[in-house]
């Protein structure tokens, strides 16, 4: 009996011990769920005109850009990092649809009356990345067209950047050397006086209003090719512009103004995951840097405003710190297209040069098919999420739009980005097999190691901006691991290369690739 008593007691205590496990088993390992990725803010920085050798870390020894130098050196840096372009207009347009722009006629430098270039029907990366909860911003240049085609400079400004993705913009319509010389905020211009309106024409002047050639004396800058129309701050611009006085930008302030709008964006959109495209005005012309950096370079001041721009960078790159979301940051720097010296103004970027070498060792520049019109400084940054290193892989601004879908769980895959991430984080060195470069709608082959570029007729050197454009009666076929500077056509004896990559071109591209159109400067 006493045995049998005892017995009981101690399952009793058992079970009761178990049950007693059971629940704090219970309180302390509960059902597992999914933890939500935390999605990284993206943030690309876009300069204008910057060549692949206007950088100290890709090799220059004559400026120094220590703040770039800084994401290069904490980043991956890409060597043969390119713009789908060698102009402007359509080089954005890649970047921001993924879309070759040779797939769009309307894809060239366009003036600043031009319509809206991107269709608000068209995917974008603004567009896809709002779709995944991001909030979307654009602060500095645009110049793809704005409206469809009769802007009304006074009112409403649309379709334009907000209609296309962005939910804010605050840009220049088109470029710092074309009227209206305004900002706009989404689609009002900012400081507008009703009684003194805008009115724009790129065809006629306004009947009494000054332009470079009738008043010279109100000159502080002087033109050089193509930029002998209105005068605003001394300066003379392409196209014709009456009015808007109190809106009117100070040139010399505007890269701290850009910076200014980037910053605040940043504070103010912190605590949730945000898109911002920055796009710096320099070294486009005309350069204007702010007397803080007037005479720095040495170089004039087309040195002057590199360095101006090195500076914005280090300035932003400290505030996503101290809001505390440097380390959930993703920034891709790169630059729309190649050097150019002279481009339409006297500003001793020619005389002063000396020892620099804008174009890197490579051939060209902008407007050229030659390796310096679209390859260009390239760099991906994530503190302590991308491995510092350099990269050979082929990359192109248009396969960010792939690649960052694949970054935030999506996918994209309607367009000629390629996705890459693996590569823009530095853990692969497979880039592209192939890419079509273009310039002035003239369209070349960058192919592994070599560069076709068919034959085109026209000038194979343009006087005014001092650029080998590339053109030639003959197919050009160079080896850039063997001679980057392409120095060496070896199409001749080469010809089984040469016919593999024409049929490799003429299935990217189409046998149509020859009925272009002459260049246009500015």
């Amino acid at each position: 009996m006493k045995y049998i008593i005892k017995t009981i007691i101690l399952v009793s205590l058992v079970v009761l011990s178990g049950c007693k496990s059971d629940k704090n088993k219970q309180h302390t390992e509960p059902l597992t769920t999914i933890e939500p990725i935390k999605k990284p803010n993206i943030v690309i920085i876009y300069l204008d005109d910057l060549g692949y050798g206007d950088l100290s870390c890709y090799g220059a020894t004559e400026l120094q850009t220590p703040n770039i130098d800084a994401l290069a050196s904490g980043g991956v840096k890409f060597t043969n990092g390119y713009a789908t372009s060698a102009t402007c207009t359509p080089s954005r347009y890649a970047l921001l649809t993924g879309m070759y722009p040779w797939r769009n006629k309307d894809a060239k430098i366009l003036p600043g009356t031009a319509p809206l270039l991107i269709s608000t029907e068209q995917q974008t990366l603004p567009k896809m990345l709002r779709r995944e909860g991001y909030q979307t911003a654009i602060v500095g240049k645009w110049h793809l067209g704005l409206g469809t085609g009769n802007v009304n400079w006074n009112d409403i400004i649309t379709p334009g950047p907000n209609e296309v993705g962005f939910d804010e913009a605050y840009i220049m319509a088109a470029t710092q050397d074309r009227v209206p010389t305004v900002y706009i905020e989404n689609g009002q211009v900012v400081n507008l006086d009703k009684n003194d309106p805008i009115q724009v024409d790129y065809q006629n002047n306004f009947e009494g209003e000054p332009t470079a050639i009738s008043n010279p004396e109100m000159l502080t800058m002087k033109w050089h090719h193509g930029h002998n129309n209105s005068i605003v701050n001394g300066v003379p611009r392409i196209g014709f512009m009456k009015g808007g006085e109190s809106a009117k930008w100070s040139d010399v302030d505007m890269a701290d103004n850009f910076l200014e709008r980037a910053q605040d964006y940043v504070k103010t959109h912190k605590d949730k995951p945000f898109f911002l495209y920055y796009a710096m005005q320099q070294p486009h012309v005309p350069r204007t840097p702010h007397p803080r950096f007037v005479g720095k370079s040495g170089l004039g001041p087309r040195g002057d405003v590199i360095l101006e721009a090195d500076w914005c960078i280090g300035e932003f790159m400290k505030t996503l710190k101290e809001e505390g979301i440097l380390e959930n940051t993703l920034i891709v720097f790169s630059s729309d297209n190649g050097p150019v010296l002279n481009d339409g103004y006297y500003d001793d970027a020619v005389e002063k040069l000396g020892n620099h070498d804008p174009q890197g060792g490579l051939r060209g520049g902008k407007y050229s098919l030659f390796e310096a019109g679209t390859r260009v400084p390239f760099i991906t940054y994530w503190k302590n999420t991308i491995k510092p290193g350099i990269s050979d892989a082929i990359v192109c601004h248009m396969d960010l739009m792939a690649s960052l879908a694949k970054l935030i769980g999506t996918e994209e895959s309607s367009t000629d980005s390629q996705e890459l991430m693996e590569t823009f984080k530095g853990k692969t060195n497979k880039g592209r097999d192939n890419l079509i470069i273009e310039a002035t709608s003239r369209t070349a082959l960058r192919s592994g190691d070599w560069l076709l570029i068919p034959p085109y007729k026209g000038k194979a050197f343009e006087e005014k901006v001092g650029i080998q454009l590339g053109n030639s009666p003959d197919f050009q076929l160079y080896n850039l691991k063997s001679d980057m500077g392409q120095k060496t056509n070896v199409a001749k004896d080469n010809p089984e290369k040469l016919n593999e990559l024409i049929q490799v071109f003429e299935t990217l591209r189409g046998k149509n690739y020859s009925n272009i159109e002459q260049l246009q400067l500015r």
